[in-house]
Parts: C-alpha cells; sequence; structure tokens
C-alpha cells in the first residue's frame, strides 16, 4: 500500500460524492426526484435551523460515543457485537431508577447519580460475561455478545410488561431524574460526553501502558504471554471499559434524551457503531468525520423522505445503502493494487521449469 494519506482521503471524498450520485439516481428513477433538490434537502434536514444543527450534531455524539466504546475491543481483536445490548442494560436500569425513586419522591441529583452509577454498571457487566467465557473458555465472542442483544431486549419487554399493566404498553415520559439542560437544551450535554470520551479513548490507546498491551493481544496472544501480559486480565478489563461506555450512552437516552424506553431504544447504534469505527481504521480522531456522515445521511435523508412523499422506508435505507457500499468498496482499491504480469514461455522453458520442480521435490524426498 503506497497511497500516501492525502491521496487515500481524495480517494474516500470522491467516493462519497459517487455515492451520492448513486443515491440520487436511485431517488430519480424510482420517485422521479430531481437530484439537485435531493442533494438540496439531504442539506436542509441538518441544517435548515438551529435545532436541526443540533439533532444532528447530538447524533454524530451518539454513534461517535458508541464507536469509541467498541474501539479498545476492536484492537484486541475481540469482536464486539453487543453495543446495542450493553446500550439497553444502561437505559433500562437508568430507567429502573427514575421509575422506582421518582415514585418514592427522591431528588433528582440522587436520581441522576443512582442511574449513571447504575447505567455503567449494567453496560459493564453485560459486556464482561462474553468476556469472562472468552478469556476462561475460548468461547465465540462474536455469537455470545450478539445473542446478549436478545436478552436485553427480552429483559426491557419484560420490564415494560411488569410495570405498564394498561393501555398501549408503552411508558410514560419519566418527568424525575432528568439531567439539567445545559445551554437551555438537551443536545449539548451528549455533545459534551463524546468530545470528553473521544480525547479519553485518544489518550488511553495512544499513550497508556493498557493501551499498548490490548494492542499486543490483539496482534498475538502467544506474544502478550512470552513478554508477560496476563491476556485474561487484559480481556476483562478491556471488555469491561467498553461496556461501560455503553451503558453511559444508555444513561444519555433515558436521562437526558428520550427519558423512556422500548425495546428499540437503542436505535441499532451497536451496529452501527461498527461501521463507523471500521471505516475510521480504528482511528479515534477519524471517527468524527464517519460518524458525521451517518449522522448526515440519517437525518438528511428523513428530510428528503418527507419532501417526495416517500412513504417505502426501504427506499432510503437502500439510498443509503449505496453510499456506504461506495466507501466500503473504495477501500479495497486503496489498501490493494491490482498487478497483470505477462508470462511468455516457450514450450521448451516450459519443460525445463516443470524439470527443476520435479529435481526439488526429489531432492525434499
Amino acid at each position: 500500500n503506497d497511497v500516501s494519506w492525502w491521496q487515500g482521503l481524495l480517494v474516500r471524498f470522491g467516493s462519497v460524492l459517487f455515492g451520492v450520485i448513486l443515491l440520487c439516481l436511485l431517488l430519480l428513477i424510482f420517485v422521479g426526484a430531481n437530484p439537485f433538490e435531493v442533494i438540496g434537502k439531504l442539506f436542509q434536514g441538518c441544517f435548515s435551523s438551529p435545532r436541526r444543527i443540533w439533532i444532528t450534531f447530538r447524533d454524530t455524539a451518539l454513534v461517535l460515543t458508541v464507536a469509541l466504546a467498541l474501539v479498545p475491543a476492536f484492537k484486541m481483536k475481540f469482536w464486539n457485537l453487543g453495543g446495542n445490548g450493553q446500550i439497553l442494560m444502561g437505559d433500562l436500569m437508568a430507567i429502573v431508577c427514575m421509575f422506582f425513586m421518582g415514585k418514592a419522591n427522591c431528588p433528582d441529583w440522587a436520581i441522576i447519580l443512582a442511574s449513571f452509577v447504575s447505567s455503567i454498571l449494567a453496560g459493564m457487566i453485560w459486556a464482561v460475561i462474553p468476556a469472562i467465557f472468552k478469556a476462561f473458555f475460548n468461547t465465540n465472542e462474536s455469537l455470545f455478545t450478539l445473542m446478549m442483544n436478545y436478552v436485553a431486549t427480552g429483559l426491557v419487554s419484560l420490564f415494560l410488561t411488569a410495570v405498564v399493566t394498561s393501555g398501549s404498553g408503552t411508558l410514560n415520559i419519566q418527568e424525575k431524574g432528568q439531567f439539567p439542560q445545559i445551554g437551555g437544551n438537551n443536545y449539548l450535554f451528549s455533545i459534551l460526553v463524546a468530545i470528553l470520551v473521544l480525547a479519553g479513548i485518544f489518550v488511553y490507546l495512544r499513550f497508556s501502558k493498557r493501551g499498548y498491551e490490548l494492542e499486543v493481544v490483539g496482534e498475538s496472544r502467544n506474544t502478550a504471554k512470552y513478554i508477560g501480559i496476563n491476556v485474561k486480565k487484559v480481556i476483562l478489563r478491556t471488555m469491561a471499559l467498553s461496556g461501560a461506555l455503553c451503558g453511559l450512552v444508555g444513561f444519555l437516552f433515558a436521562s437526558s434524551i428520550d427519558h423512556t424506553i422500548t425495546a428499540d431504544s437503542a436505535r441499532n447504534l451497536g451496529f452501527t457503531a461498527i461501521m463507523v469505527a471500521w471505516l475510521a481504521k480504528f482511528n479515534p480522531l477519524a471517527m468524527f468525520g464517519t460518524a458525521f456522515l451517518v449522522a448526515f445521511l440519517d437525518n438528511g435523508m428523513s428530510s428528503v423522505q418527507t419532501a417526495f412523499s416517500i412513504t417505502n422506508d426501504s427506499i432510503g435505507e437502500i439510498a443509503i445503502g449505496l453510499v456506504y457500499f461506495s466507501i466500503i468498496a473504495v477501500e479495497f482499491f486503496i489498501s490493494y493494487k491490482i498487478v497483470k504480469k505477462h508470462v511468455n514461455m516457450s514450450a521448451k522453458e516450459t519443460a525445463k521449469a516443470l524439470a527443476n520442480v520435479n529435481e526439488e521435490k526429489e531432492g525434499d524426498k
């Protein structure tokens, strides 16, 4: 790979433009949308008002925080697919605190503190469970963490069934224990958290001993053991960090954004964050760009669907998928170079080469 960083950046930017062109062509074919109007609506959906700008950056912050949570595990070659479940468990425990402590008329500061601590612990425990089985029994972490998502969804449904006994089955907005607004809105808190997590993970991976240890474990467990690294401890510690940060996102949903919970509260951020982290090559700083792109496309496409009366969500999802596919496909051409070799050998040269191969085989015997 002899592509410089600026060439790679230019190619990736071109792939985004190509993906947007494909998106416009798809909408032109299926709904007759003017491509220039589509591009205008994409930007309008994200930047047409202060509120939409705040929402775009808040959504960027949320997916960025989850991606940052997954990166330490991924660098260790522990494929944590359980981000959704860890977010849900953090969200659930925060809502449990808000629901029951609110009924007991506890002060808001106590509810917020209990929600914060319980969310982080819940996400941490949910991530450490598969880590224990991986560290001591070498189970498949991908399947294990994936299955934990379904268990978390089931626990949320069980909680809702228990506390919402009538009506639509939806939990009402919890008024007690809401995190105070910063700057007159509830968007800035999530952004500040993402900035702090970004700085912390960058320092942790780049400059700390523990960051070095998890990379060594990811490269070779045998090498890690040889130089005295406790591999089991590194696995458990790294997954505890990953789960704690996912639980923190659950706290943001419960205390600062939704103030309620459903089985879909995680918004599939656990899976979206995998793509965000991978596209950024697990570079915490580059993840801001990929996270912003994801938020821009999601919010912009919602505006496009509304403007052109697109009721079929599949069309919008396919359109966004084309952009993602363009970005992913171009990575192959950045990482590899296609070389065409011309081999022109006469019959005599071919026979001589085969004879040499046979002689080498006889010599090995």
